[in-house]
């Protein structure tokens, strides 16, 4: 009897022993794993994973509307950062509003003419008809009153060459290519509107369709061929240097009052591409070079140009 109480004492002192050693080890696993973890302090923030999200915050503080105040100008604008997948934007409600394309629309003309062989190429001559030409408020544009070409009569937005080129394409064909392209509300009017639709309706696009427009010009995904989109790419160029490239064309309607300025286009920069379309108000011809005075400020607020 004796016996077997010491055993049972001795049997209870070892399970007691083992326990608690199997306790230390398990408290000792705890803080190893712990140990591998950087702890941080309830109020601290989590640590950026990549610059996107830190370039994100950044831009979010960005007044695009700056430059409207500046310079005193009622519009908008919308610029898509292609990489990053992100708008930047004065004015959201303006910038799905259509209005007349004006001479951006110059842009799918020369696309159409070069691919149906209206015109051979950007140097092709078409001779002037004698009419001499002005603009409200700027007088007789000389530009505009002489023989001249496709590159520089996009140049000049020189709007008889251009009319010429819708007039030779014709109804039917204009109307397909429209179509194609899905550009704005795809509506050329009648026949007898064929070679000033865009100038005074019906045809209209908003700012955001002028962007997806530009993307897929930029990226080849229309319906002409590469020989065209090339040369159109080419002629669209306003600005080269060693560190950015800027294609674009101008817009102004007088159709309506006051008058529409359009800028539309698209900036390769730190290999990305930035797609822009700037619209404003013009009361008067002394707004015209707002345009790109604007577009160029909020490029700058980007940290572009």
């Amino acid at each position: 009897m004796q016996l077997s109480r010491r055993f049972i004492y001795l049997l209870q002192q070892f399970f007691k022993r083992f326990l608690t050693a199997l306790m230390v080890i398990s408290v000792c696993s705890i803080f190893l794993i712990i140990g591998g973890y950087r702890i941080l302090p309830i109020n601290a923030q989590p640590p950026r994973l990549n610059s996107v999200s830190s370039a994100t915050t950044v831009a979010q503080q960005i007044d695009l509307g700056q430059p409207f105040r500046d310079l005193a100008v009622d519009g908008s604008i919308v610029i898509y950062d292609n990489d990053n997948n992100r708008f930047y934007e004065h004015n959201p409600t303006r910038n799905t509003t259509t209005f007349f394309p004006g001479s951006t629309f110059k842009i799918l003309n020369a696309l159409i003419s070069l691919e149906t062989s209206v015109i051979q190429d950007d140097v092709a001559v078409l001779t002037w008809d004698g009419i001499r030409r002005e603009l409200p408020g700027l007088g007789e544009i000389a530009a505009w009153n002489r023989d001249t070409n496709l590159r520089q009569a996009f140049q000049n937005s020189t709007v008889w060459f251009y009319q010429v080129l819708a007039r030779r394409n014709g109804y039917e064909r204009m109307q397909q290519f429209v179509n194609q392209v899905g550009y704005g509300n795809r509506q050329i009017g009648t026949p007898d509107q064929i070679d000033h639709f865009w100038l005074d309706g019906p045809l209209q696009t908003t700012p955001k369709q002028q962007i997806e427009f530009l993307q897929r010009l930029d990226r080849n995904d229309l319906p002409f061929s590469q020989r065209t989109l090339d040369l159109v790419k080419d002629i669209m160029i306003i600005e080269r240097t060693p560190t950015y490239t800027l294609r674009g064309k101008t817009g102004w309607v007088i159709s309506v009052n006051p008058n529409i300025g359009w800028f539309v286009g698209y900036l390769e920069q730190n290999n990305n591409t930035y797609f822009f379309a700037t619209n404003i108000t013009m009361p008067s011809a002394d707004a015209a070079a707002k345009r790109l005075d604007i577009t160029r400020r909020c490029f700058k607020a980007l940290g572009l140009l």
